[in-house]
């Protein structure tokens, strides 16, 4: 029995070859995909007291968002992030991404009819809470070429943003901390409550007053 030549050719996998390193994640859409349609949703604005994610942390400089909270979808992240390494091009820095487009967008055809479901998978977006670092970028480079590069970014994405440096006050829903304002100040309550004295409050109710008074038996 003769075999062909396809049989006796090895098998060749197409699979990723052994690497020590660590695979590169892709930060525009989730590695697993949704296992249930996210629904729209608010992004999550700490109402606590939490400034975590308002700093710079890994990099010299950062890219905030400064006037409200908003849905930016993973095109308009690619956008920014493009414009910063174009603007860059040949320098040496490292950028980082603060966010991660997680959340499913789906949407329906016009002149739809109301029900029969939430509609087709359309795109993968990102919820920016206010105040939120998004990029940050270290490295040797003068700090107004990184200004002018977050810039740029700034103008391909949607909302107002500002630069940050390293170092620079935390920030508590829009109310930046310093120049006198602690994160004890801005966690107190806004209205000082009396406190109810005891003594003052036995004396209003006489033990001696029958239960029946006042009323016509």
């Amino acid at each position: 029995m003769k075999l062909g030549l396809r049989s006796l050719a090895p098998s060749i996998s197409l699979s990723r070859s052994f690497s020590g390193s660590n695979k590169t994640l892709d930060w525009l859409a989730p590695k697993a995909g949704e296992s249930k349609r996210s629904r729209k949703g608010r992004p999550r604005v700490p109402t606590g007291g939490s400034v975590r994610g308002t700093t710079v942390v890994w990099g010299d400089y950062g890219l905030r968002m400064r006037d409200h909270d908003r849905r930016i979808s993973a095109a308009q992240l690619r956008n920014g992030e493009d414009t910063i390494r174009r603007r860059l091009r040949g320098m040496r820095y490292r950028l980082y991404m603060r966010v991660n487009a997680g959340i499913g967008v789906y949407t329906s055809g016009n002149e739809t009819r109301m029900g029969k479901g939430k509609g087709s998978f359309d795109h993968w977006a990102s919820r920016v809470a206010v105040s939120k670092i998004i990029f940050e970028l270290k490295g040797e480079i003068h700090e107004q070429v990184v200004r002018d590069a977050f810039r740029l970014a700034g103008n391909k994405m949607p909302g107002v943003y500002e630069f940050v440096k390293k170092g620079d006050p935390p920030v508590m829903g829009i109310t930046k901390l310093g120049n006198g304002i602690t994160d004890a100040e801005l966690r107190r309550p806004r209205k000082s409550l009396p406190v109810p004295s005891l003594p003052h409050t036995a004396a209003r109710i006489s033990s001696t007053t029958p239960p029946s008074q006042g009323l016509n038996v």
